[in-house]
């Protein structure tokens, strides 16, 4: 992800309902398959794989059950070993290849550019296997990983010192505790939410999607899961160690990054018409807490003009102000804003695609609405409460923003996923069971696997590879989803271990001759968790050349057909990685 300092976030335009920003130089936050079928040149090979494995859709030497704590087994030796891949040193258990401080420093501080993502050059990359920490545990099942998490799993203390009296978090032996606390909310996240939800409709499923940008430990986007909003969190790698890493522990959904100064036109872009941005902290209510934040009065003062005058800019009406917290929402439409346009200040944004953000420099415009006819209509089209709007045809398709994508192809989109997913579930029985809390979706497309999963017990992370054909982020989130822009060439924006399923549909086809598969594989490893599991889905030669190097990563595979049968060439390759650590000592499913 490319959540960069004086470049625009990775998100796709009009996406978030809700904006909060919690202290203004320290912590925001954003509220808010094709099938392939028939004969091809691979069907002799798929119906020899066929005969060589048996019945492949009962897996039965495939284990997805947990070692950790039982006996643990040494890898057999094979007659014809593959490629063998040696640990990564001790010292990048906790390594992130595009946010790795000592190179950071080497970039400028303005703007925060020191900040942005940063990754390694070829030369530079390290083409090994982290390795696992090796008194690492299992996460807790959600919801009480949402108030703890294993020690071992992300052993840093300073959060518990530096935040001690805004109820981050608390060391408790041999864990950690998450009271609910941060720092605009040290009584806890739900009498904040419940503050919020005072004015913005977050009880009713008009508000979905959310975007935590500076999270903390997340605890904000924790306690909205319970009001079926999904929040997506973000933080910078910087003095508060381990924010983000602590966040996915607990099983919420965040990212590393940051955003820059341009961030109130960035929020616009993001934002939803309709949609609300919340401040809260400095310098709303500075003429009595300018003496606690310690800062002069005169600074903040002119801090909260510039506010005012920037919202207005952006034809933002303010709906509430009480103590430290403001809220203000967008209109809905241009036509809302007759005067935008005749102000000389305002620089709307001439990109012909806003979506197109991917390490794009940040410009000093306001992107613009999407035309509407009356003044009451929603630019972009009025979205459905959740969780209807899940499988109800999104305004972008509806409206034929997507090209390629209509209405009859986007619900015969839903339709496979569904059958996809129903066969996933027969290979794995553990995908429904909560022991898989944070799921990714390498390549996907219009958002029908994470439908197809939607449950209390899990959330999807969305990717839409920068190279894809079809731009669909937008239809991700007008989905109640979340998601984001990514580059498969590039590691990403997130700690190691920190997923428990990851699902790779087509993106080794995609990728094919434009990066390499083994680097590709070793990030997959990478953010993994230990006895985690992958899917992929994928022509059949592609997929033999990837079991053939993930034979050399410690991971147990098997192949299984098509749910259509044998003679379609596009086959399911699972995958169990290995909870080992150097010295040679592994689970195994064999």
């Amino acid at each position: 992800m490319a959540l960069k300092t004086n470049s625009a976030d990775s998100r796709t335009r009009s996406s978030i309902q809700i904006f909060i920003v919690v202290g203004l130089c320290c912590f925001f936050y954003i509220l808010g398959a094709w099938q392939r079928s028939g004969f091809g040149k691979a069907d002799n090979l798929a119906m020899e794989i066929t005969k060589n494995t048996g019945d492949c859709n009962l897996i039965p030497s495939l284990n997805f059950e947990t070692h950790h704590g039982g006996e643990i087994e040494t890898l057999n030796d094979s007659e014809s070993k593959p490629k063998e891949f040696k640990p990564c040193d001790p010292g990048y258990t906790d390594y992130t290849p595009c946010q790795d401080q000592r190179r950071a420093m080497t970039f400028p501080r303005e703007n925060m550019i020191y900040r942005e993502r940063h990754c390694p050059m070829e030369e530079e990359k390290l083409h090994c296997q982290f390795r696992h920490p090796r008194a690492m545990l299992l996460r807790f099942p959600w919801p009480k990983s949402r108030d703890y998490v294993p020690f071992a799993n992300a052993p840093y203390k300073s959060l518990t010192v530096e935040k001690a009296i805004q109820n981050w978090v608390q060391y408790e032996g041999n864990v950690f505790r998450f009271p609910g606390g941060g720092t605009q909310f040290p009584q806890g996240a739900d009498k904040y939410i419940d503050q919020l939800a005072s004015v913005i409709p977050i009880a009713n499923g008009t508000v979905r999607t959310a975007l935590d940008t500076g999270c903390g430990v997340a605890s904000w986007g924790a306690y909205l899961w319970s009001r079926n909003v999904i929040a997506m969190s973000f933080a910078p790698r910087d003095s508060h160690e381990a924010q983000v890493q602590f966040a996915l522990e607990r099983g919420v959904p965040a990212v590393i990054g940051v955003l820059d100064g341009m961030y109130l036109k960035e929020v616009d872009r993001v934002l939803r018409p309709g949609g609300y941005w919340v401040l809260s902290g400095p310098p709303i209510n500075w003429k009595n807490s300018y003496k606690a934040w310690q800062r002069p009065k005169e600074e903040l003062q002119e801090e909260q003009r510039k506010i005012e005058e920037v919202a207005k800019l952006l034809c933002w009406d303010k709906k509430y102000e009480k103590g430290e917290m403001a809220i203000w929402q967008k209109r809905v439409n241009a036509k809302s804003c007759p005067g935008r346009r005749d102000d000389s200040q305002v620089t709307l944004c001439q990109a012909a695609d806003p979506n197109d953000v991917w390490y794009k420099k940040m410009e000093g415009c306001i992107t613009s609405y999407p035309d509407v006819s009356s003044r009451d209509e929603v630019a972009g089209g009025e979205l459905k409460a959740f969780p209807d709007r899940l499988f109800s045809v999104p305004p972008t398709v509806a409206s034929g923003f997507v090209p390629g994508v209509s209405v009859e192809t986007y619900q015969e989109d839903n339709n496979n996923w569904k059958k996809h997913v129903n066969s996933y579930r027969k290979i794995n029985k553990l995908i429904d069971s909560g022991r898989y809390r944070n799921i990714m979706d390498m390549n996907a497309g219009l958002g029908g696997f994470a439908a197809a999963l939607e449950s209390s017990k899990l959330w999807v992370m969305n990717v839409v590879p920068t190279i894809a054909e079809k731009s669909t982020l937008g239809v991700i989130y007008e989905r109640g989803l979340i998601g984001i822009y990514h580059d498969w060439c590039e590691a990403f924006s997130t700690y190691p271990r920190t997923y428990d399923l990851i699902h790779a549909n087509g993106v080794f086809s995609l990728y094919k001759d434009k990066c390499n598969t083994e680097d590709i594989l070793l990030e997959m490893d990478r953010i993994l968790r230990p006895e985690g599991a992958v899917i992929f889905r994928d022509e059949v030669d592609v997929l033999i050349k990837v079991r053939k190097i993930v034979g050399g990563m410690r991971w147990d595979t098997k192949m299984v057909d098509h749910e259509d049968g044998p003679l379609v060439p596009e086959k399911i390759l699972v995958a169990v990685k290995q909870y080992w650590v150097a010295g040679g000592n592994s689970t195994s499913s064999q």
